[in-house]
């Protein structure tokens, strides 16, 4: 295969192809063609999914000094989120080259996860690129292509953590995120409420404030944490 387009457009040409292919392999594409002879792509993007949060994190860290954490990871979140991630990999010309198997491509057309493909398989360049080169390649990679989403975050304004989890819940998902109180105590005047977030009937995370409001926002920035 001939990825020449793909390492000019992000300015690294690996010394191991093979690394190159593997992250752009996806565990179907081995099912319906076991003699391929490279791996798929999942512990790349594993290793490529701590790479990036390290970096991004680094780099937002630096860059407000001021700002607590709860709004950092707001930040991170929306840089780092499969619908984000999905439109970089597209960008830079990733998602068409991911190997996957012919069912697996019909289906993800079908129903929208080939965002997630390509998010996943950018987390497994970041990977590939480290291995291949060093973390300082790595970093280079994202400072060119992650970390300009900033400023169009920064214009935002940021987002509540609410408003991201149901962004991302509806991009990966398809649901809308729902928030039940499970339990409330204390007296009339000092309430504390603590207040659970579902994805249908699932509990993703929860979390106590001492008001419904404050529950619900604290059990979104949980989850947001275990996403990032």
């Amino acid at each position: 295969m001939e990825f020449s387009k793909l390492e000019k457009k992000i300015g690294v040409v690996f010394k191991n192809k093979d690394l190159l292919k593997e992250a752009l392999t996806h565990r179907s594409y081995i099912n319906e063609k076991p003699k391929w002879g490279i791996n798929h792509n999942e512990r790349l993007e594993f290793l490529g999914d701590a790479i990036l949060e390290l970096i991004v994190t680094e780099n937002i860290f630096k860059k407000f000094p001021k700002k607590e954490e709860g709004e950092l990871t707001l930040y991170r979140s929306a840089l780092v989120n499969s619908k984000m991630l999905g439109a970089i990999a597209y960008e830079i010309g990733l998602g068409d080259q991911i190997l996957l198997s012919r069912g697996e491509a019909k289906e993800s057309a079908k129903n929208r996860s080939k965002d997630k493909l390509a998010a996943n398989a950018i987390e497994a360049l970041i990977g590939a690129i480290y291995l291949d080169r060093d973390y300082e390649a790595a970093k280079k990679f994202v400072d060119k292509f992650v970390m300009p989403y900033l400023a169009k975050v920064e214009e935002a304004g940021g987002k509540d953590a609410k408003s991201l989890v149901q962004e991302i819940a509806q991009s990966e998902k398809k649901i809308t995120p729902i928030y039940r109180v499970i339990d409330e105590s204390g007296p009339a005047h000092d309430r504390t409420f603590t207040v659970g977030l579902y994805f249908g009937d699932e509990l993703q995370s929860k979390a106590t404030g001492s008001s419904k409001q404050e529950a619900e926002l604290k059990a979104a920035s949980s989850w947001l944490e275990t996403k990032a």
